[in-house]
């Protein structure tokens, strides 16, 4: 078996098992939680590398929320200590050099693989939670008295059922599949979630052949949470991870919904493919020991998505 990327997330067959995230309280927008919505109180430290973190970025900048809750970017290459803090962009709060010492601080017997984003509280000056899904469905709906954009709902009522149901496919076998692929140190294990990946994204393309998003005419939360991992599957994954079956530039209908959600309002700013690929390729010694980072590939992505007509259908 090769050696493992994350040692401690690698199963006896070679298959990448990823932890579960540590910190998992909630802001509520009544207080109930113990943690108000205030505007001001609250910080985001984020990656613009890392999918997960990007779904938080995505929802800040959605919902208007830049001025409610602030936010760091981390230097997209981690060495042994994980994240670091930029000179350019130093932690604000504390000072602190890692995001490990975030952790700590909150936690000091946390051992597990130090994560973004991480959602933090400036008034107990502890971290309330670093899981992403959970993250976003706090800035979807908690903070709206503080939103330039309150009327924006990610996560309608009607349409919840719908949009968990896409979630629990799409999380393990796209989303967490192509790190399932790339982490995985046997024949196996990385076959099996390649082939899991790739069934997945062929029902995703079918899907689209009808329908403009996912749950029809109007983006949800399935969107974002699906669109973080597929604008980075050309440039990273397909070579990195060795999710090379199809690139989806290839797919008739995931191509044209990626530059659609990619050309909505406020997006591409979020998304920064110079930090993407350092990350990728330099952060991980185990499958990309030369360190050197690719020059391609060339991109479209400002092209006319061509999906307007399926608005109303799906």
């Amino acid at each position: 078996m090769a050696e493992a990327q994350f040692p401690r997330e690698t199963d006896p067959e070679g298959a990448f098992v990823r932890q579960d995230s540590a910190f998992r309280e909630w802001v509520t927008a009544d207080g109930s939680s113990g943690f108000p919505a205030e505007s001001g109180r609250y910080h985001l430290y984020v990656s613009l590398a890392c999918p997960w973190a990007s779904r938080a970025v995505i929802y800040r900048k959605l919902k208007g929320l830049e001025e409610a809750i602030s936010m760091t970017v981390v230097d997209p290459v981690r060495d042994d200590r994980g994240w670091r803090f930029m000179a350019e962009e130093p932690d604000p709060i504390n000072g602190f050099e890692f995001l490990e010492q975030a952790y700590l601080l909150t936690d000091p017997d946390f051992e597990g693989r130090v994560t973004v984003p991480v959602l933090w509280d400036l008034e107990t000056n502890r971290a309330v939670n670093n899981e992403s899904s959970e993250i976003i469905r706090m800035l979807n709906s908690e903070f709206d008295e503080f939103a330039g954009n309150s009327e924006l709902d990610l996560y309608p009522e009607a349409l919840r059922e719908e949009i968990d149901r896409l979630n629990d496919r799409i999380y393990p076998e796209i989303n967490n599949g192509v790190y399932r692929c790339g982490f995985a140190t046997t024949q196996g294990a990385y076959e099996e979630a390649f082939i899991e990946l790739f069934e997945a994204l062929d029902w995703i393309d079918g899907l689209l052949e009808e329908s403009r998003y996912l749950t029809g005419s109007a983006i949800t939360e399935a969107d974002w949470r699906l669109f973080v991992t597929l604008i980075r599957f050309d440039p990273v994954y397909v070579g990195h991870f060795k999710c090379n079956q199809r690139r989806i530039a290839d797919y008739p209908n995931l191509s044209g919904y990626v530059r659609d959600l990619y050309q909505h309002p406020g997006i591409r700013e979020t998304v920064d493919f110079d930090q993407i690929k350092r990350h990728y390729y330099e952060t991980h010694p185990q499958i990309n020991p030369t360190g050197i980072v690719p020059m391609g590939p060339l991109l479209d992505l400002d092209s006319p998505p061509g999906r307007e007509h399926l608005d109303g259908e799906g």
